[in-house]
């Protein structure tokens, strides 16, 4: 059985607590969480225009530093003032504010990407607004981490999680494999680019990749999960306690495959 969280509601973007309950802990979530494969900086960079970059809930800076380190240059929005502040301390310049509320001031820009947070922003409005800040042949491309957690870790996690949080919004999936749980995901993030126009057919695009985890780097970045973030002390550590046992009981590691997706189109050439 294979276990996946899903978000509290079918329009994820409304659930505002969840969507800015990240930056209760940033240096972990920054510490914790995987970068995205340089393939994938790569391949946007290489398709958009020029260097001038908008990262749409930079949170604490991840993406936004990859895409500097190939050259870009990078303006973060972001609604969390602790991620923010952090994302600052490393270098990026941040605005405070939900994407669809931002005021670009006039200004444009050659990509739009948004790493794990478009679901976040409503999709028919993010989409238009992208649109308008892009440059004619700019690209919009959000991106996302599809992961499957070994069995008999995903297991633990949901018998402890249903135990422990019996009443939370969470879903836990147990019957799909992941990418069908997440093409839901990208669908509507594709629908959403279709419905405001402006752009040209969306894609998708994938990067395989892997990353081994000990026990204690995985209980790591489980409290930076949407799961977990918004739990009382003592109802996480239950949680994290018996994931570490599942772990340890296949011998303190295991390797997660990754499959990092992103939904991508470029603007039309003439006015949006």
């Amino acid at each position: 059985m294979t276990t996946i969280p899903t978000a509290p509601s079918p329009e994820p973007h409304r659930a505002r607590e969840v969507a800015e309950s990240f930056g209760t802990d940033p240096e972990r979530y920054d510490r914790a969480r995987p970068r995205y494969p340089d393939a994938l900086v790569e391949r946007i960079v290489a398709a958009c225009p020029g260097p001038d970059v908008l990262d749409v809930g930079c949170g604490t800076g991840i993406e936004a530093r990859q895409f500097q380190a190939a050259g870009c240059t990078v303006l973060g929005v972001e609604p969390d003032a602790r991620m923010a502040a952090f994302a600052r301390r490393g270098g990026l310049e941040v605005e405070v504010a939900t994407f669809e509320a931002w005021d670009p001031a006039g200004r444009d820009f050659d990509a739009v990407i948004a790493g794990t947070a478009w679901h976040w922003v409503d999709p028919v409005a993010g989409a238009a607004k992208a649109a308008r800040v892009l440059r004619p042949g700019g690209r919009l491309a959000a991106f996302w981490h599809v992961f499957q957690l070994p069995p008999s870790v995903a297991d633990a996690f949901a018998a402890v999680y249903r135990r422990v949080v019996p009443d939370s919004p969470f879903q836990l999936q147990s019957d799909k494999p992941a990418m069908e749980i997440y093409q839901a995901m990208f669908t509507k993030a594709a629908d959403g680019i279709t419905a405001a126009g402006g752009f040209g057919e969306p894609e998708q695009w994938r990067f395989d990749w892997e990353q081994a985890y000990t026990r204690d780097e995985w209980l790591d970045q489980m409290p930076t999960h949407g799961t977990l973030t918004r739990l009382p002390d003592a109802e996480r550590a239950a949680v994290l306690e018996g994931v570490g046992e599942a772990i340890d009981a296949m011998g303190g590691s295991f390797t997660m495959p990754y499959a990092t997706m992103a939904v991508t189109a470029s603007k039309a050439a003439g006015p949006a």
